[in-house]
């Protein structure tokens, strides 16, 4: 699915609405759904990173994720400041199913490209490999917890 097409577009989030959307949008999933404790949910790294938002016809959000670059992502990328770490996807309940995740992935792969990075790197939570394989990612390195959650790490060169 491209921006704009289909059942929602993606965007930077550009101002405080947006930036609120993703944030209740995610509080919805993982605190809510999953039972991340909402203190480790929200990080240092909200305010410098690279926050998008799917958005349906009207307006309201879909989904949610966020790119680390630069230093903030050195500890999830190995320390090589040429990759970004995407994080935090979350798609609303009700979205699911309509491609608005890979929609979003997309969204912040061009995010990454335009900040010249030459690749992404993730924390899947494992449920989640497949999604994230058929999206080019590959996994690599020993599961491990995160928030309770299994998880693996994956990559995907731009």
């Amino acid at each position: 699915m491209n921006p704009g097409a289909g059942p929602c577009s993606t965007r930077r989030a550009l101002d405080e609405s947006d930036l609120a959307a993703c944030f209740q949008v995610r509080k919805e999933v993982f605190v809510g759904e999953q039972q991340v404790p909402e203190e480790i949910e929200y990080d240092e790294h909200d305010a410098s990173a690279v926050h998008v938002l799917a958005v349906a016809a009207d307006g309201s959000p879909l989904g949610t994720g966020r790119l680390l670059h630069g230093a903030d992502a050195a500890g999830k990328t190995g320390g090589d400041h040429t990759v970004g770490a995407l994080g935090r996807l979350a798609v609303a309940r009700a979205a699911r199913g309509l491609g608005v995740g890979a929609a979003l992935v997309r969204a912040i792969e061009a995010e990454a490209r335009a900040l010249g990075l030459t690749a992404v790197d993730l924390h899947a939570q494992t449920h989640a490999l497949g999604f994230y394989e058929r999206l080019g990612y590959t996994a690599y390195g020993p599961e491990f917890p995160d928030a309770g959650i299994p998880h693996r790490a994956m990559r995907r060169a731009l």
